[in-house]
């Protein structure tokens, strides 16, 4: 492990993924994102209930807890943070382990209906990327399918996605993502706009509205400079659905 990583991963919930919120606050937070990967992920896993679920990078187990709440009794989630997993368990979510993702997945062969991965890309090397995915393709069974989400070197304001986080390190975007899947031996990979939504009926409509004439802007500046926005999204992150 990288030295930095030494440093931040081993207190990542106080300096990153709790730094915003207090404790107390953390329950309504975890609801919101149930809330939000229901509408965003949920989608994508259309297998049975009794299908092998794992979140790798889990954190406080959101995805879990939703996989669980559609029925999903074998969905679970590892994360090599301590506190992560503490606050998983504090927060009453169950089946959340503390667990190295390589390790894991090497004890693991051919065992996972789906593999999902949310905001956990951006945070290897290349090289550490195309074992990752290595790892996760091995641990699906045939026909399995992996899921991530990851920050979109498209978007507008890409830096505030990407590099507020200091230990991110690799991007991708729709034409990138596509390529590392196949290239790894997945034999579909789709890519789609993760989902932008905001609280309150007017100011989601204003939003939207507003939305619709940033992607307009974009586009006259791609038709501007001779290519086309066909296979460009512009929301923050991606969802990249890659199938074995």
């Amino acid at each position: 492990m990288y030295q930095y990583r030494k440093i931040f991963y081993q207190n990542y919930f106080e300096s990153q993924a709790g730094r915003r919120l207090p404790v107390a606050e953390l329950k309504s937070n975890v609801a919101n994102e149930i809330d939000f990967f229901n509408i965003e992920i949920m989608p994508f896993i259309k297998h049975h209930k009794e299908a092998a679920i794992l979140d790798i990078g889990c954190g406080f187990g959101s995805l879990v807890a939703a996989c669980q709440q559609k029925g999903f009794i074998q969905a679970q989630g590892i994360d090599i943070s301590p506190d992560m997993v503490k606050t998983a368990s504090e927060l009453g979510i169950s089946n959340i382990s503390q667990a190295d993702l390589l390790p894991f997945l090497a004890n693991h062969p051919h065992t996972f209906d789906i593999i999902t991965g949310m905001d956990i890309i951006e945070h290897f090397g290349k090289d550490e990327l195309v074992e990752v995915l290595t790892a996760v393709k091995n641990s699906l069974k045939p026909k399995g399918r992996a899921i991530f989400r990851t920050p979109n070197t498209d978007a507008p304001f890409f830096t505030i996605y990407s590099y507020g986080d200091f230990t991110h390190e690799n991007y991708l975007n729709v034409s990138s993502a596509k390529q590392v899947m196949l290239n790894m031996g997945f034999s579909k990979a789709e890519v789609y706009p993760s989902l932008i939504k905001t609280n309150g009926f007017i100011k989601e409509m204003f939003r939207k509205v507003l939305w619709w004439w940033v992607c307009v802007f974009y586009k006259m500046q791609l038709f501007a400079s001779g290519r086309s926005s066909k296979d460009v999204v512009f929301t923050p992150n991606l969802v990249i659905v890659a199938d074995v």
